[in-house]
C-alpha cells in the first residue's frame, strides 16, 4: 500500500505541471495544435505569447479564451519567416511580460503535391515558413531565452515514412529535426532543453487541406490505436517536455502518432 501511494503522489505531481511566471511563444497559435498548446500551457500557470500572421480575430478569441479562464496573454502579429518581424516578436514578448522562458515553434505550412507538380514559387514559401523561420527563432532565442529554457519544434512523423505528395513538406521537417539535434549541443551548456515532436495525422484545418473522405480513413487505419490524433494528444506532450519532468530530455524527436511508426 506504501509503494502504491509514494507512485500514486508521484503520478499527481507529474499530471500537475507548474509553469507559474514562466513565459511561452507559441508560432502560428491562433488555431489548430498551436491554439491547443497555447491553452495547455496556460492551464499550467504560463503567461501566453500567441503569434500570427493574419488572422488577428482568431489570435485574439485564443486570448480571450485564456485571459477568461485566469490566465495572462498577449496576441502579436508577426511573419516568423521574416527575420525582422522575430527579433520584434521577441521585442514585444519581452516588453510586455519582462523575459522570455518557452519557445514553441509550431507555425507551418502543408504543400501536398508530387514533388514533379511543385512550383518554384511553392518550394521558395514552404522553405521559408516550415525552415527559414525556425532558423531565425533559434538564433533569436540562442541570445534571449531565459537560462534553463525550454524549445520545442513541431515536425511530422511523415519524415518517416515515404509518403507520396509529401516530400517537400518532409524535407523541411526533416531539416528542422536536425537543427534541433544540432542547437541541443550549442545551448545545452545553459540549461536549455531543444526537442521536437513529430506529430502523426491530428484533425486540423492543415491536414484536412487537399484530401479526400478515403484519404483520411486509411491514414487513421494506419495508427496502431487506429484513429486520427486529437489536437490535446499533441499539446499534452509539449506540456510534459516545457515543464521541470522534462529537464533531462534534450535533442529527442517524441512520434506522437498513436503508433504509425
Amino acid at each position: 500500500m506504501l509503494n502504491y501511494e509514494i507512485m500514486n503522489e508521484s503520478n499527481n505531481q507529474i499530471d500537475m505541471a507548474n509553469l507559474d511566471e514562466k513565459v511561452a511563444i507559441v508560432t502560428g497559435s491562433s488555431r489548430g495544435i498551436g491554439a491547443e498548446i497555447a491553452r495547455e500551457l496556460a492551464k499550467a500557470g504560463a503567461k501566453i505569447v500567441i503569434n500570427y500572421i493574419q488572422n488577428h480575430q482568431a489570435a485574439n478569441a485564443v486570448c480571450t479564451a485564456i485571459t477568461e479562464a485566469g490566465g495572462k496573454c498577449v496576441a502579436i502579429q508577426a511573419d516568423v519567416s521574416n527575420p525582422a518581424d522575430v527579433r520584434r516578436l521577441f521585442d514585444a514578448a519581452i516588453e510586455h511580460f519582462g523575459h522570455i522562458d518557452i519557445l514553441v515553434n509550431n507555425a507551418g505550412i502543408l504543400i501536398f503535391k508530387k514533388i514533379a507538380e511543385v512550383k518554384d514559387e511553392e518550394f521558395d514559401r514552404i522553405i521559408n515558413i516550415n525552415l527559414k523561420s525556425i532558423f531565425y527563432t533559434l538564433r533569436e532565442a540562442a541570445e534571449r531565452l531565459a537560462d534553463n529554457g525550454r524549445i520545442v519544434n513541431i515536425s511530422t512523423t511523415v519524415t518517416r515514412l515515404m509518403l507520396p505528395k509529401y516530400g517537400i513538406y518532409a524535407a523541411t521537417k526533416g531539416a528542422v529535426e536536425q537543427l534541433t539535434r544540432i542547437f541541443a549541443r550549442e545551448i545545452g551548456e545553459r540549461g536549455i532543453t531543444v526537442n521536437t515532436v513529430s506529430p502523426g495525422p491530428v484533425f486540423t484545418e492543415l491536414f484536412r487541406s487537399g484530401k479526400t473522405e478515403e484519404d483520411i480513413q486509411r491514414m487513421a487505419a494506419m495508427a496502431s490505436l487506429g484513429r486520427i490524433g486529437e489536437v490535446d494528444d499533441i499539446a499534452q506532450i509539449v506540456l510534459f517536455l516545457v515543464s521541470d519532468e522534462a529537464r533531462w530530455v534534450t535533442g529527442q524527436d517524441i512520434g506522437a502518432n498513436g503508433g504509425i511508426i
